[in-house]
């Protein structure tokens, strides 16, 4: 398998970009967010995942690992190919996708072309025990291990961490039960439902200053 691709960027389009690997062209296909960040005459590297099938080979790249294994875990859903899972990481971002596979939320693949209801509920259903929101950080002494997770998952929603944190330390409040499960999945469901977000709605955009 090819897992990624080093080389000087010489074509980009819409839907895909062309890295000139030592003197050969590679045509990658690839998200608009992973496309904006290659400049063609600059060197570049893209995580890929290499699809085979009978009449064809077909590279896929992106920014990151993660950003693959998101691609990857859809891929592994019934009735989703390469295009559809391409399509779902133009819409969202791996970590939003992560939330809305753990809450539950079918409402937010349904809002991608090509995924009605029924099919955004297979997901859900089928991505529900792989993919879970990323928590980077080691949690400060005192603080649940599941709490960097949760601050994540929100934050990768659009809420600004001080919201965020206020709003997990109520949750935690009032449901003890919840907390002490260290159920991420759960707390972030009960999360949202505080704020009134039921995980179907995104969170305020920020203004820009």
């Amino acid at each position: 398998m090819i897992a990624s691709l080093r080389g000087v960027v010489s074509h980009v389009g819409p839907s895909s970009a062309v890295l000139d690997v030592n003197g050969i062209g590679m045509l990658v296909q690839a998200t608009p967010q992973t496309l904006s960040g290659l400049r063609p005459g600059a060197e570049a590297q893209v995580h890929t995942a290499l699809i085979v099938r009978e009449d064809s080979m077909t590279l896929f790249g992106f920014a990151d690992p993660g950003e693959r294994e998101v691609f990857e875990a859809l891929l592994s859903v019934s009735g989703v190919g390469p295009r559809l899972a391409l399509a779902v990481l133009a819409v969202h971002s791996p970590e939003a996708i992560r939330v809305a596979a753990s809450t539950g939320d079918d409402k937010a693949f349904s809002k991608v072309s090509g995924i009605g209801p029924k099919g955004a509920r297979r997901i859900v259903l089928e991505l529900a025990d792989k993919l879970v929101p990323h928590g980077t950080e080691e949690a400060p002494a005192g603080v649940p291990a599941w709490n960097d997770q949760v601050l994540s998952a929100m934050t990768g929603l659009g809420w600004s961490e001080k919201d965020a944190a206020a709003a997990v330390d109520a949750t935690a409040a009032e449901h003890p039960d919840a907390a002490a499960s260290g159920n991420v999945a759960e707390i972030l469901r009960l999360t949202l439902r505080r704020l009134g977000q039921d995980g179907t709605r995104r969170a305020p955009q920020k203004q820009a200053g």
